[in-house]
This record gives C-alpha cells, structure tokens and sequence, in this order.
C-alpha cells in the first residue's frame, strides 16, 4: 500500500484477545477494504486459541508480550512509515507502598508461555529444562508467574490453581478486590493482576484492598531505544527475510529452524520498499499441481523482486488468508470445498481501513 493511500493500515481481532475468527469477519468488522492473516497463535489451545504468540499491539495497547526479540512489524500510523525490526518488551509493576515487581505477561493463562521466550524460569514442557530462547512450537511452563489481563481480554481471567491471586483494579489503578483462586471478570477501564506461586505471594503483601497498583509496558528497540506505542500497531512473528534490499533470513535469532528455512508451505508475508509503501503477499500451497507453496529463501528471493527493502514472515500454512472487498481471493490450505469454507478462524489480522474525509 502507497504511502499516499487514502487508507490505513492496522492491527485487529476478534471479538476477544483469545477469540479467533475468520480473516473476512475481522475484516467486516473493522470496516476495512482488505486484509491479510496476522501473527503466529496458540492453536492448541482449548479455551484460548487466540493467544498470540509473541508482540501483539493494536491501537497502541500492548495485548501480548514479546517472545524474545523476534522479528516485528511496526504500523506507526497515519503519515509515518512501516517498519520492520526485532522488538522486545517489558512490564513492570509498582504498589502505592514502594515494592515493585516483574510482569511475566499479558493476557494469557499464567504459567503457560507459548513459544518460550518469557521474562525468566521458564521450562520447557515435557523436559524441565530451563530456557530463556524463543521456540516456536514449543510450550513453556513457569510455576511463578503475574499475569496482566486487560479489559481487551473479553472474558473472565483463566482460573488458575488453589493458591492462586488475583488483585482486581479499578479505572484509577486501585485495587477493588482480592480473589483467590483466580478467576473472573476484568473490569471495564480497568484491569487485572493474576499471580501464581511467587507472583500470588507478592501480590497478597502488596495488593489490599485500597492500595493502587502502578502497570507500566515499554517496547524497546535493539539499540534499547523506546518504541511510541500511540496509535500504533505491531505484529510479532518472523523472521526476517530480507534486510537492506538483500535476502537476510534471521532463523535462529527467530527459533526457526534449517529444515523450515527451506520446506515450501503456504505463507502470508509483509514487506516494505524504500518510498515506505506497504506489501502484503500471501503464498498459496499443499495442493499439489496447483500450488506448492515457497520456502522462505524463495519467499525472499521475490520479495526483492517487488522491491521490498524489508520483509518478514507472518503466520502460513492453513491460516494464509487474503480478503479484498470481502471475498476470498487467495485459495487457503484447510480442508473445504470452497475458499470460504476453507478459512481458518485466527488470532488477528492485518486490516486496510479507508481513512475517513476531511
């Protein structure tokens, strides 16, 4: 999309950060022109399916925490330029009493880290060994954890264990109530603190009733310079496929591994070129003798030949979807006879919405 397009470019969901829908409801919903599928999200979930793996912002409320420092698309707003970087992210949390702790994440079950990479003491399911890397595919557990919930959440919080804590704030930051186990709604214009083990024992010394609780989120650069969040949207998936005009695939630093670097799926992809207009290419695959789908060399060898500067991979396979004026133009992967009914239902997407006249 042009710089000069009479349109923005921004992130949405569904109805709930958790929730998934199709790429044409989230579209129909935002009222947007056209759209493309968005970040990478915990399929395997029974309840919360739409958890994003990784950075999720959208209308500058940071909804998910950063895996790591993988690859990210910044959607500044209206008259700045996209741009493609490796972000990372941090929450903290400070009580009207002076103590001041570590937030694990935001909006996602407490103890449960999908794709590894959280803020410390994760371990890898399965195993118990300790990692502090991104693994896409992979889920991570952590028995001391304080989760931030949002009003953007959409639901009640995940219950959580026995001993678990929830302090619930009001508009103001003040702490209206203290829940153990966890467990219920998150108040409109306010929000809610889930702790587990360790983050339940700091939250019962320092979260009575009255007391105001303090949550701040910074996004940060690789040169630790501070994104501005305002009116800002970012998607968090990866890797990088081409930097500086050049194919640049940055696998590891994403999780990613050889074997993937090089298989041929269905892919959704963003790229930007040097006047900072926007691509959005999506990459049918899986059926044979109709399309192979690429591999992310190929899918950065032709992104260079659109003239991107920059690109990345967003989530594929089954959810590569695009919709213009509310049809389906690209063939998705799942099961179906039509492309209608071969849409997957995903965390988020990647919307065109005219800008309104003067």
């Amino acid at each position: 999309m042009r710089q000069d397009a009479r349109a923005d470019v921004e992130a949405g969901h569904g109805g709930s950060v958790p929730g998934t829908d199709t790429v044409r409801e989230i579209a129909r919903r935002a009222q947007a022109v056209a759209a493309v599928n968005g970040t990478f999200f915990d399929m395997d979930s029974a309840r919360y399916a739409g958890d994003p793996l990784g950075l999720y912002v959208s209308h500058g409320v940071l909804l998910s925490e950063a895996a790591g420092r993988r690859t990210a698309l910044v959607l500044p707003g209206p008259g700045r330029r996209p741009r493609i970087t490796e972000l990372g992210s941090s929450t903290h949390v400070i009580s009207s009493d002076g103590a001041r702790t570590d937030v694990d994440g935001t909006n996602r079950v407490p103890g449960r880290i999908v794709g590894c990479g959280g803020v410390g003491g994760d371990r890898l399911a399965g195993t118990g060994a300790r990692t502090v890397a991104p693994l896409p595919g992979r889920v991570c557990f952590d028995p001391d954890e304080l989760v931030e919930f949002t009003a953007q959440w959409g639901g009640p919080t995940p219950g959580a264990d026995r001993d678990s804590v929830e302090a619930v704030l009001d508009a103001r930051a003040m702490v209206t109530a203290l829940r153990s186990p966890a467990g219920g709604p998150v108040p409109r214009g306010g929000r809610a603190l889930v702790g587990i083990g360790s983050g339940a024992a700091w939250l019962r010394e320092h979260a009575t009733e009255g007391r105001t609780l303090t949550v701040s989120s910074r996004v940060t650069a690789p040169d630790g310079q501070e994104v501005d969040l305002a009116g800002t949207s970012v998607l968090g998936a990866g890797p990088a496929l081409v930097r500086a005009g050049r194919s640049w695939i940055n696998a590891a630093a994403n999780g990613v591994s050889p074997g993937a670097v090089r298989t041929r799926s269905p892919r959704t992809v963003a790229g930007i070129r040097a006047d900072g207009t926007l691509l959005l290419v999506v990459f049918d695959g899986r059926r044979p003798g109709v399309s192979e789908g690429v591999s992310l060399t190929e899918a950065a060898g032709i992104m260079v030949s659109l003239g991107a500067v920059d690109a990345m991979n967003l989530d594929g396979g089954g959810s590569s979807t695009m919709v213009v004026r509310d049809k389906v133009r690209n063939s998705p992967s799942d099961p179906g006879k039509t492309e209608d009914a071969r849409q997957r239902k995903v965390s988020n997407a990647l919307v065109v919405v005219p800008r309104q006249r003067p």
